[in-house]
């Protein structure tokens, strides 16, 4: 768990490094980070999982620096080193191709930058053991020559890097285009059983921070305390965002011409898949009785006894259809291979995924023409309120259906 003052992983560009078994990749990581945090040895495949390491490079600043095995991998543990190796990819901003300079590229190389280009992933070619070259070949704009032996160039590859026009997590608003200077902004923050003892959860940070960083006044309360708080304001506030767990109850209490939302609707749009989510949530209508719907979560938080994913999401879709449908969990950074059953994919607000990866989720949806939506859009059509939650978005009105 990151520090508080930490920038969390889905707000870092991802910076992956990939090439051959020895081609050097592990050393050129720890020359740039200035600090072994692979192991290197002259035997081929040391590098077995993909290692990550947090850091900054200006002008970028915070980035996640993943070194990952060997794409050419041998034998069954080797294909499953790959298939590790790939997953990555779904999740890089920059990927850097590492060469071994006496070598020169191979087959291998040129079908990682095949992949680098369908995946419109941003790439350095590095070749390094440039101390052992008698002649320096004639390069292009996004190749350099690097030693990690006598640490050349290595400064300047991360100043070709800080040049890639790339913007993080941390640069992009969840709010700005919604709020304005001095607006009031109520957070309606339930401290359940699924709320960690003493501190708040990722989205409410998140949404925290970013109000403030607008200028906006904010005021943080429970359910519980909400018609109190809305009481002692002078005025209606400009906006309530509010846990898509309390839709409904929010509903009933707030004015009837006050703007809701909830966190995960705005960060469905942050994440580029709001409108794939309001496209796909009328779909529900469509399941029938032991139907596979897929319950999608960024990551493998502890379970409680009134889980919104395992127990809330089932029961409010079992009320509504009035039949049961088979649900099965995904958690955490991959998404499962096989998806050819599933009628429904239900995501979550995905604040610990990079957009990257989110995009490439959606995307494989599509792929396989299954509708997707996520927590907070298919909570408020599920109480009759997906028309209000959207007053933030009218360009999606002709979506609801």
């Amino acid at each position: 768990m990151a520090e508080l003052t930490e920038t969390s992983r889905a707000g870092r560009i991802h910076i992956s490094f990939f090439g051959r078994r020895n081609a050097g990749k592990s050393s050129l990581v720890n020359a740039i980070t200035g600090q072994e945090i692979s192991i290197v040895s002259n035997v081929k495949g040391t590098t077995t999982d993909p290692v990550h390491k947090a850091m900054e490079i200006l002008p970028l600043g915070p980035v996640e620096i993943i070194d990952t095995p060997g794409i050419d991998d041998e034998g069954l543990l080797g294909e499953m080193r790959i298939k590790k190796t790939k997953q990555i990819l779904t999740k890089t901003d920059v990927a850097i191709l590492v060469v071994d300079a006496t070598l020169g590229m191979t087959k291998v190389d040129n079908d990682l930058v095949d992949e680098f280009k369908k995946s419109d992933i941003n790439y350095i070619i590095a070749y390094t053991k440039s101390d052992l070259l008698k002649t320096k070949p004639n390069l292009n704009d996004n190749e350099i020559l690097v030693s990690s032996i006598n640490n050349e160039n290595i400064f300047e590859l991360k100043e070709k890097i800080g040049k890639l026009n790339i913007k993080s997590g941390v640069d992009i608003s969840l709010t700005k285009n919604f709020v304005k200077k001095d607006d009031v902004v109520v957070l309606v923050m339930p401290q359940d059983g699924s709320a960690p003892k003493g501190r708040i959860i990722l989205p409410q940070v998140q949404m925290i921070r970013d109000l403030l960083d607008n200028n906006t006044v904010i005021v943080a309360t429970q359910l519980t305390e909400l018609d109190t708080a809305l009481k002692k304001l002078n005025n209606k506030p400009d906006l309530i965002i509010t846990d898509s767990q309390v839709f409904k109850e929010v509903e009933k209490i707030i004015p009837k011409d006050a703007v809701l939302t909830s966190f995960s609707i705005l960060l469905a749009e942050f994440n580029g898949l709001l409108h794939d989510a309001v496209l796909g949530v009328s779909h529900v209508d469509s399941l029938k009785p032991n139907d596979r719907v897929l319950i999608v979560e960024g990551c493998t938080h502890h379970r409680q006894c009134e889980d919104i994913g395992t127990v809330k999401i089932p029961n409010l879709l079992k009320k509504k259809l009035g039949f049961d449908v088979s649900f099965d969990t995904n958690s955490g950074a991959n998404l499962r291979e096989n998806l050819d059953d599933y009628k429904m994919i239900i995501h979550c607000g995905a604040c610990m995924l990079t957009n990257k990866e989110v995009k490439y989720r959606i995307n494989i949806a599509k792929e396989k023409n299954i509708p997707i939506t996520n927590y907070g859009i298919l909570i408020a059509y599920l109480n009759g309120i997906l028309k209000r939650s959207l007053q933030l978005f009218p360009e999606l009105e002709k979506l609801i259906k």
